[in-house]
């Protein structure tokens, strides 16, 4: 049987502490979230390798390494709203939940919505909610958002999703580029987001985030 708090704990000190994420609340929100709970109950025994878990619709649950990393570099608030887009079976809403005032979680697979509800209400996270919807469109009835941060890799950012961010919001996310990629944080400043690179990373592409083609006339 599977020693899922050692095994959690092997996390933390191997693949987060070593890539240079050392902010308490993030340790401490990986150290108590039981990852084992919000990946389907074949893959338990391979929830805290160092790798992505792929899930069912072109879903995924990032790497452990990634997802703090990226968490690092949004630094939420507790009193910020964050908006958690692919949020899969509701790990990295679990997560940003320990950090933020409130969180929105956006999933388009009705499935994956009932399943991260449940867990979620399990786990006694009550300042988080999970909708089914167009991920490119994100939530801006609940919005506008301090923080929204996006689990998997995209071409581009919707203007949809730009929008439902408050003026001195961030946005976080994984551009693809060719085999490797770069997460990047997006900082809204008068209405206009300018964009910094943080560290490599790659993940898959969400569904609905590819490059538009370009039509141009013979």
């Amino acid at each position: 049987m599977t020693d899922y708090n050692t095994a959690r704990t092997a996390m933390v000190d191997c693949q987060i502490r070593p890539s240079d994420v050392t902010k308490y609340p993030i340790i401490e929100a990986f150290l108590n979230t039981p990852r084992e709970a919000y990946v389907p109950s074949d893959d338990r025994s391979i929830a805290y390798a160092g790798e992505h878990i792929t899930l069912d619709n072109g879903r995924v649950l990032l790497d452990a390494r990634t997802f703090a990393k990226m968490l690092d570099a949004v630094n939420v608030q507790p009193n910020e709203l964050v908006l958690d887009l692919g949020c899969g079976l509701g790990y990295s809403t679990a997560i940003i939940a320990t950090m933020a005032q409130a969180v929105v979680a956006v999933e388009s697979d009705a499935g994956m919505v009932a399943s991260a509800s449940d867990t979620l209400s399990e786990q006694s996270v009550d300042n988080a909610f999970v909708t089914q919807g167009d991920l490119t469109m994100g939530n801006a009835k609940n919005g506008p958002y301090d923080v929204i941060i996006l689990q998997g890799s995209v071409d581009e950012v919707p203007g949809a999703l730009t929008k439902q961010l408050k003026d001195s919001g961030r946005i976080c996310a994984i551009f693809r580029d060719g085999t490797y990629g770069e997460c990047r944080i997006g900082y809204k400043s008068n209405e206009k987001l300018s964009w910094r690179t943080v560290f490599n990373a790659s993940a898959p592409l969400i569904n609905g985030f590819e490059s538009k083609p370009i039509f141009k006339f013979a």
